[in-house]
C-alpha cells in the first residue's frame, strides 16, 4: 500500500484497530498513537542537541579552523544543513506513521532498506556507547576513578529503562531536564566567556569546510532516529520544526562552548577545564543526568531499526538486549577515534538523507509505499552511492588505509576537490541531483 499523510496507518497490511495509549506500541504493527506537539518535540530535541559531546565537537572544529571566527561559522553553517536534513527526516514519520528505517522502505523497497537499517544500528550502538563513556568519564573527573563502573552501569540501565517507555521520557524531558539544563548552561556560557583568551594551536588546521563537515556530522547522526519520534508527532510543521529548530541551536550553542573553551581556557581536555571551573562540577553533574536522554535515543532507535526487519518482536526485549550490549561495550572501550567516526557517519547519511528528501519531495510526490510489499528501487540506491562517493573524493577524514584508497582514486582520476567546496555540501549536491534528474526520468517505470 502507498502510506501518505492522511490518515495514519501502520507500514504493514492488514485490518488494524485505533490504540488509545499514550506509549509507543510494542512492535511494528500496531497504529502509532500522536500525542507530541511542538513544545515536546522542541524540549526533546533540544535536550538530545545539548550534549557534552557539543563541546568536544566544538573542540575539533576549532582546531581544524585554528580561528574563532572561522570556527563559529563553521559551526553555524554546518549546523544550519544538518538541520534541514534533520527536519526533513522528521517530515518522513508524519506522512507515513513509521520508524525511521521503515519508513526508508519507501525509498529503497522492503529489502533495500535492510543496508541502511544494518548501518543505522551500527552507528547507534556506537554513539550509545561512547554516550556512557562520556558520562562515566565526566563522572570520574569529578568524584574519582573508583566510580567509572558504577557509572557505567547506572547511566546504561536508566537509558535503558527510558527506552522501555519513550514517550513518557519524552514527556519528563520536557517538564524537569530542560529548565535545569538551562541554567548549567548559561552558568558554563558565563564562566568561559569571562576567561582571558588563549592562542589556539594551529598545527592540526585543515581548512573552513573540513569543520563545516563536522559539525554537519554531528546534526546528521540524528536524521537516523528523527522519524522514530516524529510519526508521533500531530503534525508535519511540529515535527520539522521542533527537530530542526531544538536540536539546530541547542548544536550551535554547544559546540561553541567547546570553541570558547579551548580559545578562553586553553583546554586540551575541554570535560576538564568546564569541571575545574568554579562550581563547574555542579553544572557538569546536570549535565550528566541529562546526557543520559542521548544514550536513551540511540538505544531506542536501535529497537526501532531492529523491528524494521523483524516487525513482530516486543520492543521492549530488544531495548534490553541493546541496551545490556552498549553497557558493556562502553565500560570496555574509550573515545579513540571520534573524529574519524563523525567524518564515517557524514559520508554515509548526510548523501542518504539528501537523497530521501529529493525523493520524497521532488519526485515521488510525498507519497512513500513503506509496506511489506514496497518495491526494491535502483535509482536511490545509485544516487546515494553516487553521494557517498563525491564525499569521500572531497575529503575521505583521517583513518589510515582508508583516506589513501580515496586518495588514489581521485589521483586516478585526476579530480582536485576545489577550495571553496565541502564534502557534505558535495554530496548533499551530488546525490540531490542524481536522484532528481534520475528519479524523475524513470518516475513512470517503477
Amino acid at each position: 500500500m502507498s502510506v501518505s499523510s492522511q490518515p495514519v496507518t501502520t507500514p504493514d497490511s492488514g485490518p488494524q484497530h485505533s490504540v488509545r495509549s499514550t506509549e509507543a506500541p510494542l512492535v511494528l504493527t500496531t497504529e502509532p498513537p500522536r500525542p507530541l506537539g511542538f513544545a515536546d518535540q522542541l524540549a526533546m530535541w533540544g535536550n538530545l542537541g545539548i550534549s557534552l559531546f557539543g563541546p568536544l565537537t566544538g573542540a575539533l572544529v576549532v582546531a581544524t579552523t585554528g580561528s574563532v571566527g572561522l570556527a563559529i561559522a563553521a559551526i553555524v553553517v554546518g549546523c544550519a544543513i544538518g538541520a534541514v536534513l534533520l527536519g526533513a527526516s522528521a517530515i518522513f514519520g508524519v506522512a507515513t506513521g513509521a520508524p525511521a528505517m521503515v519508513s526508508l522502505r519507501g525509498l529503497f523497497g522492503r529489502r533495500g532498506s535492510v543496508a541502511p537499517t544494518l548501518l543505522n544500528i551500527a552507528q547507534n550502538v556506537g554513539w550509545a556507547t561512547m554516550e556512557i563513556i562520556v558520562i562515566s568519564t565526566a563522572a570520574v573527573a569529578i568524584v574519582g576513578q573508583a566510580w567509572r563502573w558504577p557509572f557505567v552501569i547506572l547511566a546504561g540501565a536508566v537509558a535503558t529503562l527510558m527506552a522501555i517507555r519513550p514517550l513518557g521520557s519524552v514527556r519528563l524531558l520536557r517538564k524537569v531536564m530542560v529548565w535545569l539544563v538551562l541554567a548549567a548552561s548559561v552558568f558554563l556560557f558565563v564562566e568561559v566567556l569571562i576567561q582571558p583568551r588563549q592562542p589556539i594551536p594551529t598545527e592540526g588546521v585543515l581548512g573552513f569546510w573540513p569543520a563545516v563537515d563536522l559539525a554537519v556530522a554531528g546534526v546528521v547522526s540524528f536524521a537516523p532516529l528523527a522519524a522514530d519520534y516524529s510519526r508521533h508527532s500531530r503534525s508535519r510543521p511540529a515535527a520539522f520544526w521542533g527537530a530542526s529548530l531544538g536540536y539546530g541551536l541547542a548544536a550551535v550553542a554547544y559546540y561553541t562552548l567547546g570553541v570558547f573553551a579551548v580559545a578562553n581556557l586553553g583546554a586540551t581536555d575541554v570535560i576538564g577545564a568546564l569541571i575545574a571551573l568554579p562550581a563547574g562540577a555542579i553544572a557538569l553533574a546536570i549535565l550528566l543526568v541529562d546526557e543520559v536522554d542521548e544514550a536513551f535515543a540511540n538505544v531506542y532507535s536501535t529497537t526501532m531499526s531492529v523491528q524494521n526487519v523483524f516487525p513482530t518482536l516486543d520492543r521492549r526485549y530488544v531495548a534490553l538486549v541493546i541496551g545490556v550490549i552498549a553497557t558493556l561495550l562502553a565500560g570496555l572501550l574509550d573515545f579513540g577515534k571520534y573524529q574519524s567516526f563523525l567524518f564515517l557517519i557524514g559520508s554515509v547519511f548526510v548523501p542518504l538523507f539528501a537523497v530521501a528528501a529529493v525523493d520524497f519531495f521532488a519526485v515521488s510526490g510525498r507519497r512513500w509505499d513503506v509496506s511489506d510489499r514496497a518495491r526494491l528501487r535502483f535509482v536511490p540506491v545509485i544516487a546515494w552511492g553516487c553521494g557517498f562517493v563525491a564525499y569521500q573524493l572531497v575529503y575521505p577524514g583521517t583513518v589510515a588505509g582508508w583516506s589513501d584508497f580515496w586518495a588514489g582514486v581521485a589521483a586516478a582520476i585526476g579530480f582536485t576537490a576545489p577550495t571553496w567546496l565541502g564534502s557534505s555540501v558535495a554530496a548533499i549536491g551530488v546525490g540531490g541531483l542524481v536522484m532528481l534528474v534520475l528519479g524523475r526520468l524513470t518516475r513512470g517505470r517503477r
